[in-house]
């Protein structure tokens, strides 16, 4: 589980959906934070509206207090002045040192889906540590995390999801569930389509082989196009664990095509992680 939690609040049911799933992500031992993000002196209309300001940090104040009674968990209370709540949650991320960043969806997203507005989106590239957007509605129906999840491909990256998802599922008592997608770019072949499809079913009698080594997890291989079929896969767990794009910045998470196509699709919450080192103790974010 994770030890320092940034949870993301504004007063909406989407605050509510993140504080639901970061309750569930959070080492009973661990840190909760809760932080709401405003303009403050930032604002132009602050400047000619005398009070508005102080109005303002109390509003702010006030909307922490109630979603932590509202909770009923122990949590500290942030309140952020930033030009946007991606960006004032990324660097309070960084501040804290946290482990885990929880938000929820925007408002305006299909019920069921997780989908990030185009401000936090932006923001939360680049963000020094896991993130986890939790599934509109979360809050109302908040099932416990029976069944995760993984994207994977072979890379370290996905290989670091795998790793974090035996780590939450064991401190949840909950099963793994491992998908690979095998797919050929429709760049990287442009022969006859009967050696094509010869070449898929290789490809995808291997990835299954690989998926049997896989331990203590239930792995299956499919065709077709992986963000598709991972926001299907989504349809059958809990929480759905993939890894940040190989290219990114060490420690950072950054949304790749896939990630980016999950967070407008996938009906289960998703836990998005930074791209790790490789090392003697593992990759996971997550505590043992």
């Amino acid at each position: 589980m994770f030890k320092n939690v940034l949870v993301g609040v504004d007063g909406r049911p989407n605050g509510s959906d993140a504080i639901a799933l970061a309750s569930r992500l959070t080492d009973p031992d661990g840190t909760l934070t809760f932080a709401h993000v405003h303009t403050g002196k930032l604002h132009p209309l602050h400047a000619i509206t005398p009070g508005l300001l102080a109005e303002e940090r109390e509003a702010s104040a006030k909307l922490l207090e109630e979603a932590r009674a509202g909770a009923d968990v122990s949590a500290d209370l942030a309140s952020i002045v930033s030009i946007s709540p991606g960006r004032g949650l990324h660097e309070h991320a960084e501040e804290l040192n946290a482990d885990l960043l929880v938000v929820g969806s925007c408002s305006h997203g299909t019920l069921g889906r997780v989908m990030l507005g185009d401000d936090t989106r932006a923001a939360l590239n680049g963000a020094p540590c896991a993130v986890a957007i939790a599934a509109r509605g979360y809050a109302e129906h908040p099932t416990p995390i029976a069944k995760v999840g993984v994207g994977y491909n072979e890379s370290p990256e996905s290989q670091t999801a795998l790793d974090a998802a035996r780590k939450l599922a064991a401190f949840t008592r909950a099963t793994v569930d491992v998908l690979q997608v095998v797919s050929i770019p429709s760049y990287a072949y442009a022969g006859p389509i009967s050696a094509a499809i010869g070449d898929i079913d290789t490809m995808l009698s291997e990835a299954k082989d690989r998926m049997k080594d896989l331990l203590d997890v239930e792995g299956r291989a499919v065709y077709g196009l992986t963000g598709e079929e991972l926001a299907a896969f989504g349809n059958d767990v809990d929480i759905l664990v993939v890894g940040s794009r190989g290219y990114g910045p060490v420690r950072r998470l950054v949304l790749g095509s896939t990630s980016e196509y999950l967070e407008r699709h996938a009906r289960c919450s998703l836990l998005v992680l930074p791209r790790m080192t490789k090392g003697p103790a593992g990759d996971s974010p997550i505590s043992g």
